[in-house]
């Protein structure tokens, strides 16, 4: 076996790079083998305000590694409807004897908690730096970073975006066109710890419970978001009313809005030395915030594997046993946008689904499925 500089390198010290080097210290490896490279500054990564879902699951992985509590709210229970048609579903906490079904959080708050048991358990981290380009040997994987500066490692992870961006954005696909607004807003009748997923002609519609308030994330056509996002910020609550309907009553103040265009990534990379974890191998629409969560559910399974062996053999395992929970996830959020994002306004497809939420909500069953592949994954 040849001598290498690491371990392993995990490209991305965001939120599943940050919780694989745990995992990974947690199950025997010598910190010093383990190397976290980031191009941001432990401060920049703080500072990120994105809302981001945390399934009681991934709750659970925290705990796990040392980074829970962080500042979150609560979700108690999930409304799911249909703009303007019959049928939807409710699912609540006390359904499955649970404190919570999840939480929103700030990427930041996230980061900084999980950095902290990073540096606690005396990982690696290479911050911050820019990968230039790997060069993947039989026995190791070299990285060449911006400064010229070289290191090895027997294992390189991609775990969100760095060596893999560029890849990554090239996989994407679009083949269906849609665009998300993100903001922060508030109503005049929240309904506390309550989330809700809306789905309107033109696409998923979520209010996730943060700060007394909702983290908004509105999916549509892309001449959609253009218009929306030339309007004032009274004119866009107006329109954010007469999408979602007067379940929180009306929509009283908004943030700063964002806009990103939408996609599907579901190539994970795999070779002899290297893999592809989280967004780096699967980039989700957010309909049911499921990209985090799924992130991690890779991290505790690829932690288990490669603390036994850095091997071909363990990465290709890894991909096996990934493969259900990957799949069933990735085809349920890509089919729900499909529905909306490909399908003319009024398509069967569309009143299909809305149909469908009001049987889920009789059929206790199927409901239980889909609750729990959303806050435990396939296992």
């Amino acid at each position: 076996m040849a001598t290498t500089d690491y371990d392993i390198a995990i490209c991305g010290a965001g939120p599943v790079g940050l919780a694989l080097a745990l995992l990974l210290a947690q199950r025997g490896m010598a910190a010093a083998g383990i190397a976290l490279i980031d191009a941001k500054t432990p401060e920049q990564a703080a500072q990120d305000p994105r809302s981001i879902a945390l399934s009681y699951g991934s709750r659970q992985v925290l705990e796990q590694i040392g980074s829970w509590p962080i500042a979150a709210d609560e979700i108690h229970d999930i409304h799911v409807s249909r703009r303007g048609h019959f049928g939807r579903t409710l699912i609540q906490r006390d359904e499955y004897r649970l404190p919570a079904l999840g939480y929103v959080a700030r990427y930041g708050a996230l980061v900084s908690a999980l950095a902290a048991e990073a540096r606690q358990a005396a990982i690696t981290m290479l911050r911050p730096v820019q990968i230039d380009s790997f060069t993947e040997h039989v026995d190791r994987v070299e990285l060449q970073f911006a400064d010229d500066k070289r290191i090895s490692a027997q294992i390189m992870v991609q775990a969100e975006g760095g060596v893999y961006s560029e890849q990554a954005a090239k996989a994407t696909r679009r083949d269906y066109e849609q665009t998300a607004i993100i903001a922060h807003v508030t109503a005049s009748v929240p309904v506390a710890h309550r989330a809700f997923e809306r789905f309107t002609d033109q696409g998923p519609l979520a209010l996730l419970p943060q700060d007394g308030g909702y983290a908004m994330v509105w999916c549509m056509r892309p001449d959609t978001a253009v218009r929306l996002s030339e309007l004032s910020d009274a004119g866009f609550l107006g329109a954010l009313g007469e999408a979602f309907g007067g379940r929180v009553g009306t929509f009283t103040g908004i943030g700063a809005r964002a806009t990103y265009p939408l996609g599907l990534n579901a190539n994970p990379s795999i070779s002899a030395r290297t893999i592809a974890i989280g967004n780096a191998a699967q980039t989700l629409h957010p309909v049911a915030g499921q990209g985090l969560n799924l992130g991690l559910r890779d991290a505790v399974v690829l932690a288990r594997l490669l603390a036994v062996e850095l091997t071909a053999s363990a990465l290709e395992r890894f991909a096996a046993e990934r493969q259900a929970d990957r799949g069933v996830t990735i085809r349920l959020t890509d089919a729900m946008a499909r529905v909306f994002a490909s399908a003319p306004e009024g398509a069967v497809s569309q009143a299909l689904l809305g149909l469908g939420l009001g049987v889920m909500d009789t059929v206790g069953p199927v409901k239980r499925v889909l609750a729990e592949q959303m806050m435990f994954g396939r296992r």
